[in-house]
């Protein structure tokens, strides 16, 4: 589902059809869309980087909210696009509106708009009596009731979830994470660990379980972000009290911890004026605060001397010290020592490593992405691309810049720490780092320490250098609020090749350094992702070539100019005329003897252990054909269930269900990889396809008949085409005897004067339109006054649109899927299309049922979409017979014209506004009048049209070109 109107309409059926309570979290709306539609929301195909993005767009159908736990929460808009329980009014604006009068009392039910899977699968229905289930309404406005808890509230076990599990759970993950992590990735990580989705309410209850979790608030650059961190240990041996303690926000989780012991630390120190013995502060501290004393407190005393005087009675035991409260008269004569210097970069650099914020993968399903450095395919260095990502730390580099360079003196004071480098280096630092080309400040981390210079890894860039001590220096605290830039991914279907030289070679020449398109396969904490070079005409799949770098290439088919071959078995025909075939090789027959061992194989383990449970294009794996495992990629994916697969060892290109493809066994991994494909794309020499002409349906039937699945054939290679993919121009013989060219199928082509054959348009005859019933449209769109749900898929001119009624939409999803399981079967017979026939056609990757208008004579057929109301040009090859099941869905598209406006010649300009308004919108639609006809194409309706989409004001549409009209005539 590509189109944007559909996509609200099925979103809308997500939301309302929620279970868990009112909204949908963020983090969950894509899968619980894919679970309801079969695929997830294609943001990107509608020009948005992300999907939020993209719902911030659409506040008529989706409205965010964040929770009391941070997160974001999707609502159902009401409007006339969801609950319609409210009544559109419609004001008159000048005196000059013409038309019905303003008003239009519709009270329309939301569709259930997730698609119905026929033939006996789910039905999704969300509606009850005409109102939403599971979706409080205020019955005032309308709009949703956000969800209120008591003050006294006590989370109760007695809900939908078991709080005990999910606290135990909850508890293993943050054991995992002990350095905390976002509250947003929780659903996540409980998904990945336990395999099930983590109950709404479980994360309202987050800041009641103290004992549990601690929920705090960062000072980061995204201030609605929360964090969730295991609980202090004084809370974890208490009993959970039944009143929620209200949740504190500290702005820095290391910042605040460190402070609170000093702290605590200055009040024993106060108490015991005499002095305290450093090795009896742990047992004081746990007595005192019911809390361990941090271990590195001890082992680093200098880290106190701000506020206590360290004195060491023993000084061959530095471990024996005593501490004494500092007073006033000591802070104001007392000067930095170098030692404490030395604790206050300990001191940043423990919090530098602790208030960073974690990066979090971008929404969007197909982000830009720099590619770096790979050292194995598991494990790629890449930096994303756009708004918060690479602007953000070109943003921060610039300030990073103007902060540690030198400026003139009388336009800003710098500080004076920010210039000096660091005097100690240790390795896992962070620091702010001059390039060797003195030309930028970047952040950066230690990972050697060598003499006179040192090695960083620059956390933002990916890659390392070692550099001259002297341009190492402290990184200020508000630089550390970006996360860290660089991060990894891995390459899905490259996991057991993964450190492969060849591999790692084809990565490297094609992927690195280069901004790619990324799929994200998979969100965990190293995402599973497919790259794809975008820059040249053809989308280039990364992780399928760097697996074909594993080729053996003298496994390949022999391919040389003016030979000839026998026992060449032709395996597919295409109605263009090329064909596929398998030449005798030593590939062939190692793939032979493999793919006989997998079906033994198969036969002993069974092969339900091997489905594919992650389909992606440019996935290698088995399907059958003809009864046998062979090897096919996936091309193309329709979604969750229906995908398009290529034998590439046949060159027969199908659309099956997920379910039928197998993962290759283990065993025969390795080998079946090696094996380059088996089917050679070929021509007939001197027979020139493309460019003049195609295929007649009796030439590519006759060429079927002939050589068609014959493994006795000869051919003899004329030339290789390298620039089309390694197509070979061949003569193929349909026997052994290659010596007589006068038996080659090229010639009898040629005598038989059917290649090529210019479509002639045949004579123009009186067709009635074959004899099939097809259901009418609803009684209820006759009435005029009538309301309904529309969706204009075609606008030309107010005299002109297409309309598609909404109640059916998403049962004609569905219609469109099942007929691409039907349709691209193989060795389909094609037939010729006659004027005002009704027909099935492939246009681009889709079926669509059309009416042929004409038929050219260079082999195109002009075809009229009946279910979009679009025309089209397609090859008369692409047309197939729609079968019965196919017709039972009435035609979706339905002509119209705009009621309340003059019938005129409409300008271009005109023309651009009515469009840009009502093209490609749902819309509300009030029937005016039908002109009826025998045929359901040539039906017209006259409606009023009305965008609901606003909520201060409803916009009718013919208000609106009276208006444009009139200036115009004013201009004149």
């Amino acid at each position: 589902m590509t189109d944007v109107e559909l996509m609200k309409r099925m979103l809308r059926a997500v939301l309302a059809a929620n279970k868990s309570g009112p909204g949908v979290s963020l983090s969950r709306l894509q899968s619980e869309y894919k679970a309801l539609t079969g695929e997830q929301i294609p943001h990107k195909q509608m020009g948005h980087a992300s999907l939020d993005t993209l719902l911030h767009s659409i506040p008529s159908v989706v409205h965010m909210e964040r929770n009391r736990t941070g997160e974001m929460v999707c609502f159902a808009s009401v409007s006339s696009e969801t609950a319609h329980v409210a009544k559109l009014v419609a004001r008159q604006r000048t005196s000059k509106t013409t038309g019905r009068p303003q008003m239009v009392n519709c009270q329309m039910r939301v569709k259930p708009a997730a698609p119905l899977i026929l033939n006996g699968r789910v039905c999704v229905c969300v509606c009850v009596g005409g109102v939403p289930t599971n979706f409080k309404e205020n019955a005032v406005s309308g709009k949703p009731k956000p969800h209120h808890y008591p003050k006294d509230y006590n989370p109760s076990p007695g809900g939908n979830y078991n709080p005990q599990q999910v606290q135990g759970r909850i508890r293993e993950v943050l054991n995992k994470y002990s350095n905390g992590f976002w509250v947003s990735k929780l659903p996540q990580l409980y998904r990945e660990l336990y395999k099930q989705d983590l109950p709404s309410e479980a994360i309202k209850d987050l800041e009641h379980w103290t004992h549990i979790c601690t929920v705090e608030k960062p000072c980061s650059s995204n201030p609605n972000e929360l964090l969730l961190y295991p609980a202090k240990e004084s809370t974890q041996t208490q009993t959970p009290s039944p009143v929620p303690t209200r949740v504190q926000y500290p702005t820095s989780t290391a910042f605040t911890q460190s402070m609170d012991i000093k702290q605590k630390l200055g009040e024993l120190l106060v108490k015991y004026s005499n002095g305290l013995w450093a090795h009896g502060l742990p047992k004081l501290y746990l007595d005192t605060y019911k809390t361990k004393l941090p271990e590195h407190v001890l082992e680093n005393l200098s880290l106190l001397s701000d506020f206590c005087t360290i004195e060491y009675p023993m000084p061959d035991n530095p471990k024996r010290a005593i501490l004494y409260k500092r007073t006033r008269e000591d802070n104001h004569n007392r000067r930095e020592s170098v030692e404490e210097r030395r604790a206050r970069e300990e001191v940043g650099r423990r919090l530098s490593t602790q208030t960073v914020p974690p990066l979090l993968i971008p929404r969007e399903e197909y982000p830009s992405v720099l590619v770096g450095e790979a050292a194995n395919t598991n494990g790629v260095i890449l930096r994303y691309i756009g708004e918060g990502y690479s602007q953000a730390q070109e943003a921060l580099e610039d300030k990073m810049r103007e902060f540690y360079c030198c400026q003139d003196n009388n336009t800003r004071t710098r500080d004076k720490k920010s210039g000096t480098p660091l005097a100690s280096l240790t390795s896992g630092q962070l620091a702010a780092v001059r390039t060797e080309e003195d030309e930028e400040i970047l952040r950066a981390q230690v990972t050697e320490v060598m003499a006179d210079k040192v090695k960083v890894y620059y956390v933002d860039h990916g890659f390392s250098e070692v550099i001259s001590k002297a341009k190492v220096f402290e990184l200020h605290e508000k630089f550390f609020n970006l996360p860290f830039q660089a991060t990894k991914c891995q390459l899905a279907g490259l996991e057991p090749f993964c450190q492969e030289p060849a591999v790692l070679k084809k990565f490297e020449s094609m992927a690195s350094g280069k901004i790619l398109l990324a799929e994200i396969l998979e969100r965990g904490q190293t995402p599973l992702v497919v790259l794809y070079d975008t820059s040249q005409d053809d989308d280039v799949n990364i992780n399928a070539a760097c697996i074909k770098a594993l080729q053996d290439k003298t496994l390949a088919s022999p391919l040389q100019v003016n030979s000839a071959y026998m026992n060449v078995a032709v395996r597919s025909v295409c109605s263009d005329g090329t064909f596929y075939c398998q030449l005798p090789s030593r590939g062939l027959a190692k793939l032979t003897e493999i793919l006989e061992k997998a079906e033994a194989y198969f036969h002993s383990q069974g092969t339900s252990e091997f489905l594919v449970s992650r389909p992606f294009c440019g996935k290698g794996c088995l399907a059958r054909y003809k009864g046998k495992w062979s090897r096919v990629e996936i091309t193309n994916l329709h979604g969750s269930r229906v995908l398009d697969i290529l034998f590439i060892d046949l060159g027969v290109q199908a659309s099956v269900e997920v379910i039928e493809l197998r993962e290759v066994p283990p065993p025969f991994l390795w080998d079946l990889i090696a094996i380059p494909p088996q089917a050679v794309k070929c021509c007939l020499a001197d027979l020139t396809v493309s460019g003049v002409g195609s295929w007649t349906p009796d030439a590519v039937q006759w060429f079927r008949d002939a050589v068609l699945n014959s493994t006795d054939c000869s051919v003899k290679i004329d030339k290789l085409d390298e620039t089309k993919r390694s197509v070979a121009y061949v003569y193929l013989f349909p026997d052994k005897n290659f010596q007589d060219p006068a038996r080659s199928l090229n010639r009898q082509m040629a005598i038989k004067q059917i290649y090529l054959s210019l479509l002639k348009s045949p004579a123009t005859r009186s067709c009635s339109i074959c004899n099939y019933m097809v259901q009418t449209l609803s009684k209820s769109v006759s009435a005029a006054g009538h309301n309904m749900d529309i969706y204009v898929s075609v606008a030309c001119h107010p005299g002109h649109f297409v309309v598609q009624p909404w109640r059916d939409m998403y049962k004609l999803v569905v219609l469109m899927e099942e007929m691409i399981l039907y349709y691209n079967k193989t060795e389909e017979k094609p037939l010729k299309g006659e004027k005002n026939q009704i027909y099935a056609a492939k246009v681009e990757n889709n079926w669509h049922r059309v009416l042929v208008k004409g038929v050219l004579t260079n082999g195109l057929v002009s075809v009229y979409e009946l279910d979009y109301g679009k025309h089209e040009l397609v090859s008369g090859t692409q047309l197939r017979p729609l079968i019965q099941e196919f017709r039972l869905l009435p035609f979706q598209g339905i002509t119209a014209q705009l009621a309340g406006v003059k019938l005129r010649q409409w300008s271009e300009e005109a023309s651009i506004l009515f469009r840009n308004h009502v093209e490609k919108k749902p819309l509300v639609a009030q029937l005016e009048a039908v002109q009826d006809a025998h045929h359901p194409w040539d039906r017209k309706l006259t409606v009023f049209l009305v965008d609901t989409s606003q909520e201060e004001k409803d916009v009718w549409v013919h208000d609106i070109m009276a208006e444009f009209v009139d200036e115009l005539t004013k201009e004149v």
